[in-house]
């Protein structure tokens, strides 16, 4: 997995790094089979798609995984890694599913202040009427299907597109049992709707003029499964292009 990248290298120079640069045993990690696939890590999704465009002129070995930090309370990935990994055919592997323990169950409105924080700032900063909001949401579907909090929440993160495995995080056996349970839960579309709808985030440009695109594009019509009113800015309310 290769991390961040730096100021003092690029993509080419890591690429091929991985692939052709020998190690002291005088063999290269790709071709020479001892690493099977490459993944990047906490990088933009410019730069990841430059990487593997590189990739296929040189028949260098392209980046097949995506390390990010991804849950319900960060979900601002979903404005370009996400689609990027979506449309290239990355799987993505979250870190940090529950933020930091945020969402595993520990801390509720009832309790509020009542715990100190494991990892500080990290998590009071997130102790909020959102966030508990969220977590009200989470004991009832957790009820539902007789399982906690964490379960719940890693199982929404599962359920994400092109996720295909979760770093868990446990220091305790009991936390490790509460995180594995998770396979087990399949949530409904409606849960799944529900808990998007409390920590959707809202995307600048041009994300939120491409909502609008349906309206002006093809207003009044279906494609493809897409349909929209006429937008305002191709024919003024009460106009009639048909």
């Amino acid at each position: 997995m290769a991390h961040p990248q730096n100021r003092n290298d690029t993509p080419e120079l890591r690429l091929r790094c991985l692939t052709e640069f020998p190690p002291r045993q005088g063999t290269y990690p790709v071709r020479a089979g001892k690493v099977r696939y490459i993944g990047v890590s906490d990088t933009p999704a410019w730069k990841i798609a430059e990487a593997n465009l590189i990739t296929r002129f040189r028949g260098w070995s392209s980046f097949v995984g995506l390390q990010i930090e991804y849950s319900l309370l960060e979900r601002t990935v979903e404005q370009e890694l996400v689609p990027m990994a979506t449309e290239f055919g990355l799987g993505i592997t979250p870190w940090s599913p529950l933020k930091s323990g945020v969402l595993s169950g520990k801390y509720t409105r009832a309790n509020d202040g009542q715990h100190n924080a494991d990892r500080g700032a990290l998590v009071e900063s997130f102790l909020n009427e959102q966030t508990y909001a969220l977590i009200d949401e989470l004991e009832i579907v957790a009820k539902a299907h007789e399982t906690n909090v964490a379960s719940v929440a890693l199982a929404w993160v599962h359920a994400q597109p092109a996720v295909s495995s979760i770093i868990i995080g446990a220091r305790r056996l009991s936390q490790l049992d509460d995180n594995v349970r998770a396979v087990d839960v399949n949530l409904s579309a409606e849960e799944l709707d529900q808990l998007d709808t409390l920590t959707k985030p809202n995307f600048g440009f041009p994300h939120n003029m491409l909502e609008m695109a349906p309206g002006i594009i093809n207003g009044g019509t279906t494609i493809n499964g897409v349909t929209a009113p006429t937008s305002e800015y191709v024919m003024p309310e009460g106009g009639q292009p048909y």
